[in-house]
């Protein structure tokens, strides 16, 4: 008996909860496929697996977010595209001082709950619409739409984190809003479907991360501002 209880509990804690955003679509697509079986069977399945697949894009897993002040960790899921020394862009209100960027590339396939770098404050948020290029390119991160939130920190850094939409993403939607307190690691916003986060380090700081590593949101550590360790070389095995 024991043993079938652990199964259990093995298998729903393998079920990650849905955000409410999804809710809709989930049940648009649900609908089509109850009207299409009754119709035509093969639209039926179809959508059925578009509904499936809705709720797996919309998954909200739990996190564990390191709380230690100083700690930078990543905005969203995915695979760190750049980190590289950039200007912000203007509509940031950072200056023109150099920054390094850590860019995460978000697929299709990633869950797409986007996390609060660091705990403070958001003095800024910024609406900017744009084109809708490729959010791996280099270019992206100025011609694409985009959402910016700008957070100060209780020792009063300022770290930029950036929502870029992409060739599929069509809406950016945040939650939290210029004046608000946030966590570290608290969810604040989304991207539908596929995009690029930004995240601008305050000036002089450096990135423990390299690209090609997959970042997951809350949870993996991009900088650490009690750290005097330089820009970490990787490799791929």
């Amino acid at each position: 008996m024991s043993n079938r209880h652990g199964l259990v509990d093995t298998i729903l804690d393998s079920l990650v909860p849905v955000h409410s955003d999804g809710h809709k679509f989930i049940l648009i697509a649900a609908a089509l496929s109850a009207l299409f079986f009754v119709l035509w069977a093969s639209l039926g399945w179809l959508f059925l697996v578009i509904a499936l697949y809705i709720a797996y894009f919309f998954r909200d897993p739990e996190r564990v977010t390191p709380l230690r002040d100083g700690l930078v960790v990543a905005p969203a899921d995915g695979r760190i595209s750049a980190v590289e020394v950039a200007t912000p862009p203007m509509e940031l209100g950072l200056g023109q001082a150099p920054r390094v960027r850590v860019s995460t590339f978000l697929s299709v396939f990633d869950v797409h709950i986007n996390r609060a770098p660091v705990a403070g404050r958001i003095v800024r948020s910024i609406y900017v619409p744009g084109a809708f290029i490729n959010a791996a390119a280099d270019k992206a991160s100025e011609e694409n739409e985009r959402r910016s939130l700008v957070i100060e920190t209780s020792g009063g850094d300022e770290v930029a984190v950036v929502q870029i939409a992409g060739l599929i993403a069509r809406r950016i939607v945040t939650f939290s809003q210029e004046g608000d307190s946030v966590g570290v690691g608290q969810r604040f916003g989304l991207i539908r479907f596929g995009s690029r986060v930004d995240v601008y380090l305050p000036p002089g700081r450096t990135a423990l991360v390299a690209v090609g590593q997959r970042a997951v949101a809350g949870e993996t550590v991009l900088a650490d501002f009690r750290s005097d360790e330089g820009e970490r070389e990787a490799r791929q095995a």
